[in-house]
């Protein structure tokens, strides 16, 4: 993985509980909340880090963090900012990996955290490099797998006038975007049946 050494760890170790606090409050401020009361960011920020856990054992304490900044304030630039279609989306996914990252570095820096592990953590979160840089598709992985794991039913709902094979052709694509590491995890996801079969036929030809 590309990153910054980190020699002394356990000195850092007030500046990383410091940064997390910090990151932690951020998401605090989402007025979005999930059916059980819960700080939509905050629910997904654990996904998020639960699943950096699992396809990196011996993860960083940086790429931990970087992983709760996933969707950093994101609740502050929402979708409808940006026009309707693919290229309002893309350029909104594209606003956001930056605003993030920049937010990100500077939650790090305020923490005490050196300058180049901050850049560690900004890089992953900006998506920068992805499927060059490991922490970069790391995030991306785990990103997707919360997505298949929590959040596609309500996806599925939500498009529910969407013609089958442009719901396969989303998966194909999401697909494609995990690392040949992180596609097993996604096999063994359990789903609801109709999505499970969606899943299924879409990867057919994988």
């Amino acid at each position: 993985m590309t990153m910054t050494p980190v020699p002394n760890a356990s000195e850092l170790f007030p500046v990383f509980l410091k940064l997390r606090s910090a990151i932690d409050a951020a998401h605090e401020a989402d007025p979005n909340r999930t059916p059980d009361g819960r700080t939509a960011e905050l629910v997904y920020a654990d996904r998020i880090e639960a699943w950096i856990a699992r396809l990196v054992p011996d993860a960083p304490a940086q790429l931990l963090l970087a992983a709760r900044c996933q969707h950093l304030e994101r609740f502050l630039t929402p979708r409808s900012s940006y026009p309707e279609g693919r290229g309002g989306y893309l350029q909104w996914r594209k606003f956001l990996h930056t605003k993030q990252g920049e937010r990100a570095r500077e939650l790090a820096l305020a923490a005490g955290l050196p300058e180049p592990l901050a850049a560690d953590i900004a890089r992953w979160v900006s998506k920068t490099d992805l499927r060059k840089d490991s922490g970069s598709q790391a995030l991306e992985d785990a990103a997707i797998l919360v997505f298949l794991e929590n959040e596609i039913g309500a996806f599925a709902a939500q498009h529910a006038d969407y013609p089958r094979e442009k719901f396969l052709d989303i998966l194909r694509k999401t697909w494609r975007k995990l690392s040949p590491a992180a596609q097993p995890h996604a096999r063994s996801l359990k789903l609801p049946p109709a999505i499970a079969e969606l899943v299924h036929a879409a990867l057919a030809e994988e």
